[in-house]
Formats: C-alpha cells, sequence, structure tokens
C-alpha cells in the first residue's frame, strides 16, 4: 500500500474565505488539490469501484465544503476537508489537502500562496 494515491489536481472552486472583510463581500477562486493513500492492490485486480474511493466523490466533498462555508484561514478549509474524507471513507488512510489562493491580498506580485496538511487515520492533527 505504500505507494497506492488516488489524485486530484487543482479544482477550482469560488468562495469567500480569507481574513478580511474584502474577501468575503468579493470573493476570489481558489483551487484544491487531493492525494488520498489506500491500497489500491483489490481494485487493480477486480476493475470493480466498489474496491476503491471514487475521485468523484473526493472531488465533491471538497467542491461542497469550499462553497458551503466560509473559513477565514485556508488551513481550516483544509482541515475540514480532510477531517470529511477520513470520516466518510475507511479505505483512506491518509489524505492530503493543498488549498491554492492565487488572488492573495499580499502587497507583493506573487503566483499564488497555498497550504498543505497531511492527516492519518488514527493520528492526532
Amino acid at each position: 500500500m505504500e505507494g497506492d494515491r488516488i489524485r486530484v489536481a487543482r479544482i477550482a472552486v469560488f468562495g469567500r474565505h480569507g481574513v478580511l472583510a474584502e474577501e468575503a463581500v468579493l470573493g476570489q477562486r481558489f483551487y484544491i488539490s487531493l492525494e488520498a493513500r489506500l491500497d489500491l492492490a483489490e481494485a487493480g485486480r477486480s476493475d470493480d469501484v466498489a474496491h476503491t474511493v471514487s475521485y468523484a466523490d473526493l472531488t465533491q466533498i471538497a467542491v461542497e465544503i469550499a462553497t458551503a462555508r466560509r473559513f477565514n484561514l485556508i488551513e481550516a478549509l483544509a482541515e475540514a476537508i480532510a477531517a470529511t474524507i477520513l470520516g466518510r471513507f475507511s479505505p483512506v488512510e491518509a489524505i492530503t489537502v493543498r488549498v491554492d489562493k492565487p488572488s492573495a491580498p499580499v502587497p507583493a506580485i506573487l503566483d499564488e500562496v497555498s497550504v498543505e496538511i497531511t492527516r492519518r487515520r488514527g493520528a492526532r492533527a
């Protein structure tokens, strides 16, 4: 299982996350990437979706959380996504969530700011 992963890269969502009042009013685009670690051997042998976790389901969780709730910190957004995935999908042993904020209100020219967290089943956050 060591190397088995399902990756979903750069899911684009529109949200109103951020500390500043303007961010709550105007909103902006965020990108969410997921990397779920789980044993995919049985799915590979059986060719049956019942033996894996659907990337569509992982994507739906990220979109729902990022668009239904407002977070001051993208760290909190990432944490909520990770906790939900671990709570819903018992085969997932670890989940890495990256949230990119390309339009962060920083007085500098930059591509983006991001946070990336990894949470493991049974480990304290």
